[in-house]
């Protein structure tokens, strides 16, 4: 794509089906480095991930060559796909439908990775469905409480 110049940082967030805490801290990294594979051979770059058992935080300096829909709907698919696969689970493995996906400027990168890095920390103190609320608040998205999260398990 000659001279096309983009900066573009997104973060994704999104959960486990009913937010039922499965993410197991045994394979987490493992799966961690699965979906920084998947982000990579769609030309992404992984800038720092991490999440509790509930959910997960990737944030991605993306290429314009792929919509954030399409990059979430691979991402979601394959691992998902991947866990059912490695039997982590004795039951089968989904991430709840949808997901945010949060614009940054060059400036806020590293406060964002350093976030994303202290999730054990930062839930200390916050739930995920708090933090969620929150950054929908904080970009001034309108949404509809009734569908942001079904019931967890």
């Amino acid at each position: 794509m000659g001279n096309t110049y983009t900066q573009i940082h997104i973060q994704f967030i999104f959960a486990v089906k009913f937010r039922a805490g499965l993410l197991n801290s045994e394979w987490k990294e493992e799966l961690y480095q699965y979906i920084s594979g998947i982000i990579k051979s769609n030309n992404h770059k992984l800038l720092a991930i991490n999440g509790m058992p509930d959910h997960i935080h990737i944030f991605v300096g993306m290429r314009p060559t792929q919509s954030v829909s399409e990059l979430m709907q691979v991402v979601k698919a394959n691992s998902s796909k991947w866990i059912n696969e490695k039997k982590f689970l004795k039951s089968k493995f989904e991430w709840q439908e949808g997901y945010g996906a949060f614009s940054y400027s060059k400036s806020h990168v590293n406060k964002v990775i350093d976030y994303i890095k202290s999730q054990e920390t930062h839930h200390n103190s916050k739930s995920f469905k708090e933090e969620y609320l929150d950054f929908l608040k904080i970009f001034e998205i309108d949404y509809d409480e009734r569908y942001i999260f079904k019931a967890p398990i």
